[in-house]
């Protein structure tokens, strides 16, 4: 459901207080109006999402996110190069009542970026405001790269969906924070190295880390245990191998490729966790350098190992 008709009706929707489920280049988004309380407690509902996570509110260029949060040199500097794109920056917040206050948790910043998907850019054009788009799971399990998955979470809450195909990276932004030091949040598909190439080296999250969504200790979790860095699965566990470790189960990329592996890794878990008589889900080790520091970030989430 992506043409004129699609688009105008889920923004109708959106501006009646409604939820619409849209496509991102990332993972599929629960969306509503960012300015609408009750909107988005709609969203915390659908998902069964703790209120203290705050949620990335979706502009559709620059001039948008300007009008809610405080840009310095280094915010202009990661926006012109990574938006629109798989980037989120976490700044003080400019406009209160654009983002609403539960939206926010209660904080005194806003997290904010620009998709890059044509299907979301059209919604935040038409709508013409500001959106926050979760991803489109219940709290704590794999997030959705495809309509089907998205449908299958939170689609009896959403008043439209839309249909982008599958999200070609697979993974959520990246978050960074800029409000003292610049700290990195939250791993995703623009690399540390790439932002420390702009704006020089970036601190660790401890001091922020409440700011950013998927945080949570155990997030982004299959029902079934996960096993990590596993050289074989054992007697009961679905496998999903990476490069050279395959065998049965599932891959996440038989050629080694980590952008290949980001994008097929939560659809790869969802359909693990649902293979029959299965105890657990083994995973081989992935290297922990460019993507491949997102993907772990994941699966410690998953596994219950970050807190």
């Amino acid at each position: 459901m992506d043409d004129h008709a699609d688009i105008a009706e889920a923004a109708a929707a959106l501006k009646a207080g409604g939820l619409v489920i849209l496509p991102t280049e990332t993972v599929y988004g629960l969306a509503a109006d960012a300015g609408d309380a009750r909107a988005v407690a709609k969203v915390y509902e659908a998902k069964g999402r703790p209120a203290f996570n705050p949620l990335i509110a979706h502009v559709a260029d620059i001039a948008m996110a300007r009008r809610i949060a405080v840009f310095d040199d280094r915010a202009e500097r990661l926006a012109a190069a990574f938006w629109p794109g798989p980037l989120t920056l976490v700044l003080p917040i400019a406009d209160t009542a654009a983002v609403c206050d539960l939206a926010r948790a209660g904080l005194d910043t806003v997290a904010v970026r620009a998709p890059a998907h044509p299907v979301a850019q059209a919604l935040l054009q038409a709508f013409g405001g500001l959106l926050v788009a979760p991803s489109a799971n219940r709290s704590g399990r794999p997030s959705p790269t495809t309509l089907a998955d998205a449908v299958a979470e939170t689609g009896g809450s959403a008043a439209v969906a839309l249909d982008g195909g599958p999200c070609w990276i697979g993974l959520e932004s990246t978050v960074v924070a800029l409000l003292d030091e610049a700290r990195l949040l939250r791993p995703g598909a623009v690399t540390r190295a790439e932002i420390e190439a702009l704006i020089g080296p970036l601190s660790e999250a401890d001091a922020d880390a409440k700011r950013s969504p998927g945080r949570l200790t155990r997030h982004y979790a299959p029902n079934l245990p996960l096993r990590l860095n596993a050289e074989e699965p054992r007697a009961g566990e679905v496998w999903l191998g990476f490069g050279r470790k395959g065998g049965s189960g599932f891959n996440l990329s038989p050629d080694g490729d980590l952008a290949e592996a980001a994008a097929n890794l939560f659809a790869y878990l969802r359909a693990a966790d649902l293979a029959d008589g299965a105890t657990g889900i083994s995973v081989a080790p992935i290297p922990d350098t460019g993507l491949g520091e997102a993907i772990n970030d994941r699966l410690r989430r998953a596994a219950g190992y970050i807190g």
